[in-house]
């Protein structure tokens, strides 16, 4: 006998394309009719839907959260804003999202912290308080800076957030770790460290949410971020209302879905030492690796000589600076390789190697494989 198709509806009061990719793929794999009607552009709730079973991201809008409640079928919800639902929920492991960005800071030698936040929201208390906990846990204090909405002064919030921003930014001792709540608050701290000329990542460095596509600082990819797995969180939501619609009980919990790591880029991409020398050299290598810029002249910057700068590297980096020339320009290509449709020539030369031969022959001997072959190994992977 053939099986009816699932009739599900998808409503999303919040989304991201990837979680949307990770629905589509697992209906795909099981032949169900997916129901988005309006809801995600027009905010149009389908009032008088039936069928099977519903996913919902249930944000702000109360509207939608009455709906879902309304058709009475089994629900998965994306968000813990309403836990107080009878839904089974499947969202982003927040804490664990604190955790990983506090090592990625604590292993480049940072010792000074903040975390920045501009809502009460679930998800940005979790990632704090997942920050705040792990950091604490090896020995390490962190501010929370907390912006608050002021109703009474709406016309001026957006320029008295950035005043008090850049306050404690410039206020606070340096090197300092910025962990911001989301991707566009973390290109908010970038554009404020570049109008006030604060180096970043020497002074500041930075780790957001994802990439947020539509964000102002998106287009040059720089600044580092959690990959929060949104595919997966997708994928797997619709797999456990499957099995709810197939008679499975509502788990007791809510289902975590672990992030798959740090995206290092130029924003956190730092190594801080107690040496005013190397640290020099190493802000001159992250921002000159892609010229023509040689041992001699890290040591020029530096103000040292040629073999004490490979003595001092050798001793706070665990390096030599010729290595961590090489590394930045391998770890810049591959970044390159795995995110982008770029030519290969083109990212040989923006990384700094003067032909495409030397390149070839560099990361070879690096990464026992050829870069083609090394952005499809990675393609495949995610």
């Amino acid at each position: 006998m053939k099986t009816k198709q699932k009739n599900v509806l998808v409503a999303l009061g919040w989304y991201d394309h990837r979680l949307l990719q990770g629905i589509a793929a697992y209906a795909t794999q099981h032949r169900w009719h997916l129901a988005a009607h309006s809801i995600i552009h027009e905010k149009v709730i389908p009032w008088g839907w039936e069928g099977d079973g519903v996913l919902a991201w249930l944000a702000a809008g109360d509207d939608l959260a009455h709906f879902v409640a309304s058709v009475k079928v089994p629900t998965v919800d994306f968000s813990l804003r309403r836990p107080h639902l009878p839904f089974a929920h499947v969202v982003q492991d927040h804490a664990r999202t604190g955790q990983l960005v506090a090592d990625h800071f604590v292993e480049r030698g940072l010792r000074n912290f903040l975390f920045y936040s501009d809502s009460e929201n679930w998800s940005q208390i979790e990632r704090g308080e997942g920050f705040t906990n792990a950091l604490a846990a090896s020995g390490h204090k962190c501010d929370w800076l907390r912006w608050r909405e002021d109703a009474n002064a709406a016309q001026s919030q957006w320029t008295r957030r950035r005043e008090w921003l850049l306050a404690h930014l410039k206020a606070g001792p340096k090197p300092v770790a910025v962990f911001a709540a989301n991707g566009t608050l973390a290109v908010e701290v970038q554009e404020l460290c570049e109008d006030a000329s604060i180096r970043v990542p020497a002074e500041v460095a930075i780790v957001g949410i994802d990439d947020y596509l539509l964000s102002v600082g998106a287009a040059n990819r720089s600044v580092s971020g959690v990959d929060t797995n949104l595919e997966e969180q997708g994928y797997q939501g619709a797999a456990l209302l499957d099995r709810m619609m197939r008679g499975a009980k509502m788990p007791a919990k809510p289902v975590r879905i672990a992030p798959t790591g740090v995206i290092t880029r130029k924003s956190s991409d730092i190594l801080a030492v107690n040496h005013s020398g190397v640290a020099r050299g190493l802000h001159f290598i992250a921002e000159h690796y892609a010229d023509t810029i040689s041992v001699d002249d890290v040591a020029r910057v530096a103000g040292m000589s040629r073999r004490g700068l490979q003595q001092a590297f050798t001793e706070h980096v665990g390096c030599t600076p010729g290595d961590k020339i090489r590394q930045v320009r391998l770890d810049y290509a591959k970044r390159r390789l795995a995110e982008t449709e770029e030519k290969i020539e083109s990212i040989a030369q923006r990384s700094g190697y003067p032909s495409l031969n030397t390149f070839f022959v560099a990361f070879r001997k690096s990464e026992k494989t050829t870069p083609a072959e090394f952005r499809k190994v990675v393609r495949r992977a995610r």
